[in-house]
C-alpha cells in the first residue's frame, strides 16, 4: 500500500466535483444550459460560472496569487458587480467562454494546491474578523464541498431538462433501472408521501 497523501486525496475529490459539473452540461442547447429551473433562477452554466469565482477567491486571492493568466479575472467577478452577475450567463458569454475560464481557473487553483503545504495561510477576507485566518487544508474542504454541494444542484437541473441523472461518465453510480422502473418508482414515492399526509 502507498504512503498516504491527504493533498492529493482532497484534489481528486475537488477533481471529480469539477468533472462532474461540467460533464451535466454536455449534449445540451445553448438555451438548456442557460435556462433557469428554479424560482431563484438556478441554471447549469451559471453554476459554472459561479464555482469558477468560488476557486478565483479561495485559491487566488485568500492566498495572495491572483489569477492573471491570460486575462485579469472578469468583470462579473469584481466587488461592484451586479448581485447574482455570477449565477447566470448573458447572451453574449458563450459556452467556451465560460467553460474555458473554469479550466483556466481550475488550473489555477491546482498550481496553488501545488505550491503551498496544507497548513500554509492565507486570509479570508470576506468572512468575519475571527474566522479569516485559514489553511490550505481548511480551504481546501471548504472548496470541495462547496463544489460538490452544486455538482449537486446541477444533478438536478440536469435530471428536470431531459432525465439525465449519474455521478460521472461510466460511473452513473444508480441502479439499472429503465424509464418505466423509474416512473413505477416515482408513483409509489407518490403514494408514500399521500398515506404519510392522510395519516
Amino acid at each position: 500500500m502507498s504512503e498516504p497523501n491527504p493533498k492529493a486525496d482532497l484534489r481528486q475529490y475537488l477533481q471529480g466535483a469539477r468533472d462532474t459539473l461540467l460533464w451535466k452540461l454536455e449534449g445540451l442547447s445553448e438555451y438548456d444550459v442557460r435556462r433557469p429551473l428554479t424560482p431563484t433562477g438556478t441554471n447549469l452554466l451559471g453554476l459554472v460560472k459561479h464555482v469558477a469565482g468560488v476557486e478565483l477567491g479561495y485559491f487566488g486571492d485568500v492566498f495572495g496569487r491572483p489569477f492573471l493568466s491570460p486575462d485579469p479575472p472578469p468583470s462579473w467577478y469584481a466587488e461592484d458587480a451586479e448581485p447574482h452577475a455570477d449565477m447566470w450567463a448573458t447572451a453574449d458569454e458563450s459556452r467556451e467562454e465560460i467553460t474555458g475560464l473554469y479550466r483556466r481557473v481550475w488550473a489555477h487553483s491546482d498550481a496553488t494546491i501545488a505550491a503551498l503545504d496544507l497548513d500554509a495561510t492565507g486570509r479570508v477576507p470576506w468572512w468575519p474578523e475571527d474566522r479569516r485566518e485559514v489553511t490550505l487544508h481548511r480551504v481546501l474542504v471548504h472548496v470541495i464541498s462547496d463544489v460538490q454541494r452544486h455538482a449537486g444542484h446541477a444533478d438536478i437541473v440536469r435530471e428536470l431538462i431531459d432525465g439525465s441523472a449519474g455521478l460521472l461518465p461510466g460511473n452513473e453510480n444508480l441502479p439499472p433501472v429503465d424509464q418505466a422502473g423509474w416512473e413505477a418508482h416515482r408513483q409509489r414515492l407518490e403514494r408514500a408521501a399521500r398515506e404519510a399526509a392522510d395519516g
